[in-house]
């Protein structure tokens, strides 16, 4: 029997996308973007655009990012931002290697105890290291940096946060100490592209201390990641 055809019905038009998908301000921020926002934060640093307070604020809103419409505003006062390099379409000359994916933060707790993180791992974009009564120590000289920029936020009460880093790597920091101290010895690579490790938060009746190790440096950058994520 034969059947009988059914017409066919029009297809109505196609729906358009979002205004802001459409300019690109609603698309996901990878983590290329955001290092690439924090590059031109770290030049104006460097140049007297920003105040260390202001750096390190803008630099915490550039990783707490999701879309390429957030970062967008935190350079568009300064002379290096520009379309094509707040979104992300500028070449990197220098390759950490794949990107991880967004994960919660890395959390060292020492609770009237210790907590130590040291040796060969992978340093996340993000640590978060909380001493009471206790200490923390986060050791950098020997780990594998799968991203330009590290952001480590320490709070010590009437403990202490310890950071080292190797001495060919960039370190900065702001923060705050109530009768305790907070000390960031900073360091400026010679590499342009070197890793840069951000130490922000407080001390209150205790101490935060970041500095580099003297005789330590990370070499191969590049190929000890990919040896590292081959194994």
């Amino acid at each position: 029997m034969d059947l009988e055809k059914q017409p066919q019905q029009p297809f109505g038009p196609a729906a358009q996308p979002p205004a802001d998908v459409l300019n690109g301000d609603g698309i996901r921020a990878s983590d290329g973007d955001r290092d690439r926002i924090a590059d031109i934060l770290r030049e104006a640093l460097a140049e007297g655009r920003l105040t260390a307070d202001e750096h390190a604020e803008r630099v915490d809103l550039v990783y707490r990012a999701k879309t390429v419409g957030e970062l967008q505003p935190l350079v568009r006062d300064l002379p290096a931002s520009s379309g094509s390099t707040a979104r992300g379409q500028g070449p990197r000359p220098y390759s950490y290697g794949p990107e991880a994916p967004e994960g919660p933060a890395d959390n060292l707790v020492a609770v009237f105890s210790s907590s130590v993180r040291k040796g060969r791992w992978r340093v996340g974009g993000r640590t978060n290291a909380f001493a009471l009564f206790g200490s923390v120590e986060i050791d950098l000289t020997e780990a594998l940096f799968g991203q330009r920029f590290t952001v480590i936020n320490a709070t010590s009460i009437f403990g202490s946060v310890e950071v080292r880093v190797p001495e060919n790597i960039s370190l900065r920091g702001s923060g705050t100490g109530v009768f305790g101290a907070f000390e960031v010895k900073s360091l400026e690579s010679a590499d342009p592209e070197a890793p840069v490790v951000v130490v922000n938060g407080y001390a209150v009746f205790g101490s935060v201390d970041a500095k580099p190790k003297r005789g330590k440096f990370v070499a191969d950058l590049q190929r000890r990641l990919r040896k590292h994520l081959g194994d």
